[in-house]
């Protein structure tokens, strides 16, 4: 029987499970549209969810046809969105106790998000979570192919370390749970942006980091 690799290293995704800032970069698409005179819906981005900027507004501008700059209209997004966020992100719930648990334990900590490192920057920096917390932090930018690949996984593993198949993955997005599954992690799924039906794929899916077991790091 092989035996199962002892966990070493967490990865966490960075939106929905660090903190809850999908309806504020989605707000931001929106706004960006309506200023180069297109109306677009919050459900337009749904789709798109956890692959990075490039293709959560990329993909709202391909189903609309609208014309669409990628660094002119990126850019233009995140200045409004680091001006909706300001002083209103919190991390989300249980985020700090679970941090701490991995710390306790020994365990290397990484932040693997498909977002640019101005939007990672941001929000670390606006829930108050220092850098210095992790080994690692990955951003789209430093990634060829985005999730579902594997590739951001691979890459923070690597950065810290750790095999890929003694690490967890922390995710809330479809795309996600498939990016760190076949990065050959194990997979925990948070029901901040969708259900227990789409996340199946996952390990184990609970509401939020306060409701994981303690199984999730105890292998």
């Amino acid at each position: 029987m092989k035996k199962t690799r002892k966990i070493e290293a967490v990865l966490f995704d960075m939106d929905g499970v660090l903190v809850d800032s999908e309806a504020y970069i989605r707000q931001a698409g929106i706004d960006m549209f309506r200023e180069k005179g297109y109306q677009v819906s919050a459900e337009d981005f749904m789709p798109f969810t956890g692959m990075g900027e490039n293709r959560y507004l990329g993909g709202v501008a391909e189903k609309h046809n609208i014309p669409f700059d990628l660094e002119r209209d990126k850019t233009r997004t995140y200045a409004i969105y680091a001006d909706l966020v300001k002083g209103k992100l919190e991390p989300l719930d249980g985020v700090l106790q679970f941090i701490e648990k991995c710390r306790t334990r020994g365990l290397k900590l990484a932040v693997a998000s498909s977002a640019d490192p101005v939007k990672v920057n941001i929000n670390l920096e606006e829930i108050g979570l220092n850098r210095t917390l992790f080994t690692a932090i990955v951003t789209g930018l430093d990634i060829q192919h985005k999730k579902p690949a594997p590739d951001i996984f691979l890459k923070a593993a690597e950065l810290t370390g750790a095999s890929p198949d003694s690490c967890l993955v922390v995710e809330d997005a479809i795309s996600g749970v498939a990016a760190g599954k076949a990065a050959g992690a194990r997979v925990l799924a948070l029901k901040t942006s969708f259900g227990d039906k789409e996340l199946a794929a996952a390990d184990w899916v609970t509401d939020t980091l306060a409701t994981a077991g303690s199984e999730v790091l105890e292998w």
